[in-house]
């Protein structure tokens, strides 16, 4: 069984449901560390040694946000800007995280069709996550693209946050198990694309 951390950061986390349903669903399960930044930091004073202590604890970091600005919450670039030192994160006697694997997880206002050279925000999601997917590199850890949940400004249906906070729990509990086809679900543009495809019955 694999050790996950969970990184969560919401400033308005009292005003989202798909955020609070996707925490429900994975708050609490074994060898899961659920870890709310802003909650334990709202001063913004990192304890580094602490959080780096609890990535060399972990096997996968999953950073659980939402899409803002085609960026993440701010207390996630603070958290990279002072936790991934040179010298532990990276660089030369730098393998603190080598070899441990690193995704994101995050709401996204625009439904996927946005999320295109031709839809509104130019984009993909691979493209607009691709600092990320170099931050992961750097530090050798093994990438996978994001989870993600679309549409969240238009209004998702209480059926549909139910499905994603399943569909969330079902991902990370694969990755915890040993489950997930990690080559194929990296071939994906984003790993909840098809769950089914990249998840072992077995």
């Amino acid at each position: 069984m694999k050790h996950i951390l969970i990184l969560f950061a919401h400033p308005a986390f009292r005003r989202s449901k798909i955020n609070a349903a996707l925490r429900r669903s994975v708050e609490g399960l074994k060898g899961i560390t659920f870890h709310d930044l802003y909650a334990s930091y709202p001063d913004f004073l990192l304890d580094v040694t602490h959080e780096q202590q609890m990535c060399e604890e972990h096997d996968v970091i999953i950073f659980q946000s939402p899409l803002y600005w085609y960026s993440t919450p701010a207390i996630f670039k603070e958290w990279m800007d002072l936790v991934l030192e040179h010298g532990w994160a990276y660089g030369a006697a730098g393998n603190a995280l080598k070899g441990k694997t690193a995704l994101q997880a995050f709401s996204a206002g625009g439904d996927f069709s946005t999320f295109q050279r031709e839809g509104h925000n130019r984009f993909s999601v691979r493209e607009i996550t691709s600092p990320f997917q170099a931050t992961a590199n750097l530090c050798q850890m093994h990438w996978l693209p994001p989870f993600v949940v679309f549409g969240v400004h238009r209004g998702l249906s209480e059926s549909m946050v139910t499905r994603h906070a399943e569909d969330y729990r079902h991902a990370v509990i694969a990755l915890r198990d040993g489950k997930m086809d990690l080559d194929k679900a990296r071939r994906q543009e984003y790993l909840n694309l098809d769950l089914d495809s990249i998840i072992s019955k077995v």
